[in-house]
């Protein structure tokens, strides 16, 4: 494992440098690129004295190439933020590659079995926003998501389809991501938005892990309920459909027939039943043409804000998820890893780490 671990780290090394294997061979000290190629392909071990030379020569730490909690040139990252410097959201999505990169190898060490099957959307960049809408109503009638499609849909992603949910402390301006490992896909959603945005982001990553080969999503996207790339536009749609079915939103008379007062009281509280933004179920109406576009721009915002309330409805829910924290309650016991361990990568303290443990209904770990 250690073999395929740091042949693996100088390959995405040599790529992310832009040097030929032969490049490397002669800056390492090999023959020809031969051995370079056998490293990288687990065929060959680095000796000791060879790493030490890596490490020298490519100026990175000896934690690069040996750290099993580190995402090293596999996992592909969408971001859906607004604002957010590149700098700042490498660092975080450093930060946030441990924790998945930790939650694989822990999670084989415990038993627990990765991806074996993708499932997919037929779409692709030419599909229509008409395909999207009914893929995603599709989806919430095949995965029997009830009325309230919102409130199941992250069991159904982690149960049905392997999908790896993680509610995050995000940095401001990030609102989510999806992430595509070898073996592993996974949504990260910021856990101190409201309810509705993070069901909302929840679908919208969900259809970028279902299109991930047809049409797979810009590093960075912003945070838009309309507007934005056409695959963005796609997202939307479906995450709008799937979240509020047609059939759950009324008759076009019923929205058309309201004065502004109405049509304001009537949005928010659909919008706390499906438990999305009254913001969305706006343009969710333009879009099924129950709402005209003009009127639905004349709305102000202060009105739907928080769904017309003072402040939120319910609190953050608990960091990372039951699944992910079953995995690390298992590997504190097996001795895999450390609770302090564990602790710094969480980025908390060992008392928090026991409170989370204990909130998500996990046994507490031996050495806690």
């Amino acid at each position: 494992m250690a073999t395929q671990l740091i042949g693996k780290r100088i390959k995405a090394l040599r790529e992310a440098r832009n040097l030929s294997q032969d490049e490397l061979a002669h800056l390492l000290g090999f023959k020809d690129r031969q051995t370079v190629s056998a490293i990288e392909n687990g065929v060959r071990r680095v000796k000791a004295e060879e790493l030490v030379t890596a490490v020298h020569s490519l100026g990175v730490s000896l934690d690069y190439f040996t750290d099993p909690f580190l995402l090293v040139g596999e996992g592909r990252f969408s971001w859906r933020q607004t604002g957010v410097g590149i700098e700042k959201l490498k660092e975080y999505e450093r930060r946030a590659g441990s924790w998945l990169a930790a939650f694989r190898v822990l999670a084989s060490q415990v038993g627990e079995e990765m991806m074996f099957l993708r499932r997919t959307l037929g779409l692709t960049r030419q599909s229509s926003y008409e395909d999207a809408m009914r893929a995603g109503e599709r989806f919430a009638v095949q995965f029997d998501l009830g009325d309230t499609p919102a409130t199941r849909l992250g069991d159904v992603m982690q149960r049905e389809l392997g999908i790896l949910v993680l509610m995050v402390e995000a940095c401001d301006g990030i609102s989510g991501a999806s992430c595509r490992l070898p073996d592993l896909d996974v949504v990260l959603i910021a856990h101190h938005e409201v309810a509705g945005r993070r069901h909302f982001d929840l679908a919208h990553e969900l259809f970028h892990l279902l299109t991930w080969d047809a049409m797979a999503p810009e590093h960075m996207e912003e945070s838009l309920e309309t507007g934005g790339s056409r695959v963005e536009q796609l997202a939307n749609n479906f995450a709008a459909a799937l979240l509020m079915p047609e059939g759950g939103v009324g008759q076009v008379e019923d929205w058309q027939r309201l004065d502004d007062e109405e049509l304001i009281a009537r949005l928010n509280i659909l919008a706390d039943d499906l438990a999305v933004t009254s913001s969305a179920l706006r343009w969710r109406l333009v879009a099924l043409g129950k709402l005209k576009s003009e009127r639905a721009r004349a709305i102000p915002e202060a009105a739907l804000r928080n769904n017309g309330q003072d402040m939120p409805q319910g609190g953050s829910p608990d960091l990372f998820s039951k699944r992910f924290m079953d995995v690390m309650g298992l590997a504190v016991g097996k001795g895999h890893v450390s609770a302090r361990r564990l602790a710094n990568l969480l980025d908390m303290t060992i008392e928090d780490l026991a409170d989370l443990f204990a909130r998500h209904g996990v046994n507490h770990p031996v050495d806690l």
